[in-house]
């Protein structure tokens, strides 16, 4: 069950300077942090003392149902590993239509290419049920890379290989596409 005592993370504005306010910022307590890591396969190459310092760099929030995590085009960067709950990322075509490309469930990451590319948001996602994130800015990421530059090599490798993963799966969908047009 997700704590209601939280305040909403635009109050951090040092670390980013926008949040969508579906957002919720709940604790920075990096030993409740570094325990919910452990619990999902994304940080299975990480020893537990690099999670602990790893999660001094995270932020741990929280999401209503239908709360708007990410908006397609907004400038704010930072990654969110989905703890509890589910997700679903849309993106809005021709004629203002939206279209559902896929979900998420606990254990999978969304908003790597913002963190590192720092470009406009490609797609929302909305929260389908209260879910709880461990979130990575890029300030935090930055600070990680001046304070602790292996551990950040290990979150960026990690991070490239979950990209490398969605453009074969991405590639494979448009030739699977093209062969029953």
């Amino acid at each position: 069950m997700l704590h209601t005592t939280h305040s909403n993370i635009s109050e951090y504005g040092s670390l980013t300077r926008r949040w969508p306010a579906g957002l919720i910022h709940r604790t920075r307590d990096a030993v409740e942090i570094a325990g919910l890591l452990e619990g999902t396969g994304w940080v299975d190459s990480f020893s537990p003392k690099e999670l602990h310092v790893l999660a001094q760099y995270l932020y741990l929030c929280e999401a209503a149902k239908d709360a708007t995590v990410v908006q397609e085009g907004g400038s704010e960067a930072y990654l969110c590993l989905l703890i509890q709950g589910r997700v679903r990322i849309i993106k809005e075509g021709t004629g203002g239509k939206t279209k559902q490309l896929g979900s998420a469930n606990p254990g999978s990451t969304f908003g790597e290419m913002s963190l590192i590319d720092r470009e406009p948001r490609s797609a929302s996602v909305i929260a389908d049920e209260p879910s709880l994130f461990v979130v990575l800015t890029a300030q935090g990421l930055e600070n990680l890379s001046s304070e602790e530059p292996r551990l950040a090599v290990k979150v960026l490798i990690k991070i490239a290989k979950v990209i490398s993963e969605r453009l074969r799966e991405t590639s494979g969908a448009l030739v699977d596409s093209s062969r029953s047009d």
